[in-house]
Parts: C-alpha cells; structure tokens; sequence
C-alpha cells in the first residue's frame, strides 16, 4: 500500500472526488472515507474492505437506510448503528405475552376447582331447601348423639341404675301394701267417733257413707275399732252390714263389732274433715236421727290392724 494508505490507518485510500466539506467550525469530517472499487481487498467478503465485516454481517434492521442509487459512492451514505434494545423488544414482547396467558390460565384452574359449579348454578329455592335439609340433619344427629350418650351413661351406672330401680320396686310394693291393708300405717289424721242416740242406734249404711267421704277427701289407710276393743282393717274389699240381733252392733268382713264405733284415719286432716261435715253429709245425718258424731285431729294417726288377703279366683292381670 502507499503512504497515502498508511497515513489514514484505515488501509482505504483517499478518494480524489468529490471533495466533502469539513465539520462544523472547519473541523474535517469524522466519517471513514469511501475506498476506492480498484484498490478492494480481495480477502473481505463481496468485496467488502477490511474492518467492516462485523457491521456487514449483522441481521439488516428494518429502519436501516435503503442501498444508495447507482451512481452515488458508498462515503456519502451515514453509518447506522442497530440498538441492541431494538433487537430485544420482539423478544421481550412474545416472553411477556406469554407469561400473562400462563397466569391467566392458572387463575382460571384455581377458581374452577374451588367453586362448586352445582352450588353456583342453583337455584335460591334450592339452595334454601338444601340449607334446611342441613339443618334438620344437624338435628337428627345432634338427639342421636344424646341419645348415645345417655345410654352410654346408663351402661356405666348400671349399678347405681339397679339400685334405683329396686328402691322404686320397694317404695310402690310399700304404697301397695298400705292401700291392700297388708302393711300398717301411720301418719296425720283423725279419729271419728259414733254415738248412737236414745231412739236409734249407728248404722252400717251411715258407718258405710263416712268411710266414702273419707276416701273422697284423700284418705290413705282407715280402720274401724268397736267397743270391744275388736278392729278391722278396711280395704277396698270391705262390707259393713247390720247386725241380725238389732242390738245397734256390726258385722264388718265377717266379724262382729259393738258400739261405739270409731274410724282412725290416716290423711290431710283438714280436707277430711271439711268433707264430713258438709250439708247433709255424714256429720248431718247422724245428728238428724238424734247421734252424735266427734272429730278428732290426730297428729299420729295409727293404723295397725292388718287384713288378710283372699285368694282370687276369678280376676286376672291382663298382661
């Protein structure tokens, strides 16, 4: 090469025309000067002068400047430089794209598979029915449960369960031996005592009314003395019937009682006597036929006399 080459570094010789015009404030022009088409190195490819394979070779841009027309020299072309931001925004566009149609799509999974589509579709008829349906399980469950838990409370105080139960047996076999006459008894009540008149004697239709209404006003156990000292029990199953003699004395359950007559009665004191004297009752009717009858309260009534149960022939429990 010459000295002309060797001055400018570049290995391009110096175009003789056309003359460019220096920089601003006479500096001289930056640009590369344009080398000459005889002086090309056969070594850079198309012909290309050396040092601008790099260039030459990169991806064209679509704002890169169209190819000068013939006829006018490469020099007076601008270089143009790609920006390798420029390169990356197709790139960066299609990744981000791409990432926000992933989270879209994630997005729309999670929701699917935590929504019920049944339950969002329905009705709100049906989603009331279905709420009260719940609810009336919740129930069912919650009385199965005490249920179950009551049993199991029962299981684990069997002891205790038959204890109580043997203390009820023996409490109502206690009420039932009173009421039968088979146990005694005592407790608040009164004594009720008969004197017969001058004119006509206690008779058993009268001793038969007191023993009523003293079973209405709530007597619970009652006896009948005479004044022999004789007593009897009486029951449900009593009679009282007159005696054949007309002597004034009676026959109770068989056995003869002379007068006076007194019943000993075990009951609300005040209720029974209230019952025996209403108008025309018991109270009434002996004094009318010239009797007397004299109620006494009794803190401790005592009825000890005892009677003596029947076989039954006849009557059956119906089980």
């Amino acid at each position: 090469m010459s000295d002309e080459h060797t001055q400018t570094g570049t290995g391009w010789p110096q175009p003789a025309e056309p003359a460019r015009p220096d920089g601003p404030a006479g500096e001289p022009d930056p640009r590369p000067e344009a080398p000459d088409p005889d002086e090309l190195s056969p070594l850079s490819p198309q012909g290309s002068p050396p040092g601008e394979d790099e260039d030459s070779s990169a991806t064209p841009d679509a704002d890169a400047p169209a190819e000068p027309a013939e006829g006018v020299a490469a020099a007076e072309q601008p270089a143009t430089a790609v920006s390798p931001w420029r390169r990356l925004s197709s790139a960066a566009v299609m990744i981000g794209v791409l990432l926000g149609l992933l989270g879209f799509t994630l997005a729309v999974q999670l929701k699917t598979t935590s929504t019920d589509s049944s339950l969002t579709t329905a009705r709100q008829e049906d989603l009331v029915r279905i709420l009260y349906d719940l609810e009336a399980r919740e129930i069912r469950l919650r009385q199965d449960v005490a249920a179950l838990e009551e049993s199991q409370r029962q299981l684990r105080s069997g002891e205790q369960g038959r204890q109580a139960a043997l203390e009820e047996a023996t409490r109502r076999a206690d009420e039932l031996g009173i009421l039968a006459g088979t146990l005694q008894a005592r407790g608040p009540g009164l004594a009720v005592r008969f004197q017969a008149g001058p004119a006509k004697p206690i008779s058993a239709m009268r001793v038969l009314d007191a023993v009523q209404e003293l079973r209405g006003a709530g007597a619970e156990a009652m006896q009948i003395s005479g004044g022999d000292r004789a007593t009897v029990r009486i029951v449900a199953s009593t009679y009282f019937v007159d005696h054949e003699s007309r002597d004034g004395s009676l026959v109770v359950d068989g056995r003869r009682l002379t007068g006076p007559f007194t019943i000993t009665v075990v009951g609300d004191p005040a209720t029974m006597r209230t019952a025996l004297n209403i108008p025309g009752g018991v109270v009434a009717s002996v004094a009318g036929d010239g009797g007397n009858v004299i109620v006494e309260d009794r803190e401790v009534a005592e009825v000890s006399a005892l009677h003596v149960p029947r076989p039954l022939e006849h009557a059956r429990p119906v089980s």
